[in-house]
């Protein structure tokens, strides 16, 4: 199972370096958009300061929902996805393979990124580590959340507009514990109960959304 998991990895990682501009595109829609907002509401440090941490996650999200639709796309065009979920490897495994390339290709690099754009908002230097760690945290649970739209849509005319529509409102609970972390920091109270929050969410995703991706998967190629 774990040599599967490797090789599904492998694949993966080369796909998403063929179609390299679809991450270039997520990574700077992030960027740009979380610049515009200090241009927008103008140079009030403790207002910018106080919508950074919302601005900067919901940015997140909308981010990793561009490179959704494709996540099992190409494999449903060139009959790759039918075979795979015929084969006798648990389907679960290679779910799972595809969900962390889609995570170590959006998430990863957003959260990195994000310390780095957090000065535009005045945010305190100490409070930078944390959102970084927040959406290290969080940023998986958006992903196999996502995963399990891009398995319902598969397929589906104007499903990209349906992904959001079911994705967004399962992520709220994300963006509030992930935002909230941040507020809490800048305002000298405690944020281990956020953090708690995000980590059990993401334990809760990685056990229970590999299981309904291949379910929805199944559906979508009969």
């Amino acid at each position: 199972m774990g040599a599967v998991f490797v090789a599904m990895l492998r694949r993966e990682m080369a796909l998403a370096w063929r179609g390299r501009t679809d991450v270039l595109l997520a990574l700077s829609f992030f960027v740009v958009v979380v610049c515009l907002f200090p241009f927008g509401i103008g140079p009030e440090a403790n207002q910018l300061r106080a919508i950074a941490p919302g601005v900067v996650w919901v940015t997140a999200l909308l981010a990793s929902l561009l490179a959704l639709p494709r996540l099992f796309e190409h494999d449903l065009r060139d009959g790759t996805l039918e075979q795979l979920l015929l084969s006798p490897e648990p389907a679960v495994v290679w779910v799972l393979a595809k969900v962390t390339v889609h995570w170590l290709v959006t998430g990863v690099p957003v959260a990195l990124f994000a310390p780095l754009l957090a000065g535009l908002y005045d945010l305190q230097p100490e409070v930078l580590p944390l959102l970084a760690g927040t959406l290290l945290l969080g940023t998986p649970t958006l992903t196999l959340i996502g995963a399990i739209g891009a398995a319902l849509t598969l397929g589906v005319r104007s499903g990209a507009v349906l992904l959001a529509l079911l994705v967004l409102p399962l992520a709220v609970p994300v963006l509030i514990f992930g935002a909230g972390a941040v507020e809490a920091a800048l305002g000298g109270v405690s944020y281990s109960a956020h953090l708690a929050l995000l980590g059990a969410g993401g334990l809760a995703s990685v056990a229970l959304a590999p299981w309904a991706c291949v379910a929805a998967l199944r559906l979508a190629v009969q």
